[in-house]
Formats: structure tokens, sequence, C-alpha cells
């Protein structure tokens, strides 16, 4: 009988958690100071504020949530019109990204690499930009 508690396998492609929520706002500041005084929410030098929790699988290694105002009407969430984008954590980006062309998704871009991860952005069909991460700690 195969245990559900296991660690999950890190070779499926598919997401795994939420890496970001990307909200526009008219009054960048304003937004900003708001979270900040109402909330208690910090906003580093990046404009955002990242949120630490512990991977269930490995007690060890702990995950961020980054939270992040843009300006109304930044590019970084073009080709879509909607207010908000969401980055999901994900494993196994390239042969997710294969799948994701064998379904016919909209793949925006190349992925990009960095120190911190691997990222591409795609469509859904209600015209949401998502940003899929795949970070270095997978």
């Amino acid at each position: 009988m195969e245990d559900h508690n296991d660690k999950t396998d890190s070779t499926t492609p598919k997401v795994t958690g939420i890496g970001g929520i990307f909200f526009f706002s008219d009054n960048l500041q304003d937004t900003k100071d708001w979270y900040t005084k109402n909330l208690g929410i910090e906003i580093n030098e990046w404009g955002s504020s990242s949120f630490e929790s512990r991977n269930i699988n490995k007690p060890d290694e702990i995950n961020s949530l980054q939270w992040c105002p843009f300006k109304k009407g930044d590019e970084y969430f073009s080709p879509s019109k909607k207010e908000f984008m969401i980055n999901y954590r994900v494993q196994n980006l390239e042969e997710l990204v294969k799948q994701l062309k064998e379904n016919g998704v909209t793949i925006l871009d190349s992925i990009a690499t960095y120190d911190y991860g691997k990222f591409i952005h795609i469509m859904d069909t209600d015209g949401n930009k998502i940003e899929l991460w795949e970070p270095v700690d997978n």
C-alpha cells in the first residue's frame, strides 16, 4: 500500500504551491503604506514582502511567498489586461512546459534562469498571465 505522506516525487511536472501574488495599484506608495500601517506587512527594498513557511516534506527547507503591488498598467503583466498575476511554484519546469505546449497552452516567453530559480510565463483561458517558478531549492 502506498503511503501518501511520503515525500512527493520531485520529477513529476506540476505546481507545488503559490510563490507570489502580484496586483495593480492606482497609488503604489499609498497602497504599500496602508498595508504596512493596517496589516503590518513590511515592504522590502524591492517593494514586496516575503512570507516564509516550512516545507512539510522537508522541515529544514524554508519556502517564501512574494507579495507585491505594482503600479497600475505595469508592462510586467502584459499581455494580460487583468489586475493581478499569480506566481506558482513548480517542479520539473522543463517537462511541465513540454506538457503545456502539447496541451496548446499559450507560452509567452522562454525559460529564464537566475540564481534563485527558473521562470516562464503562460496565459490561461481567461486571459490571466501566470508566472511559473522552479526555485533552486527544488
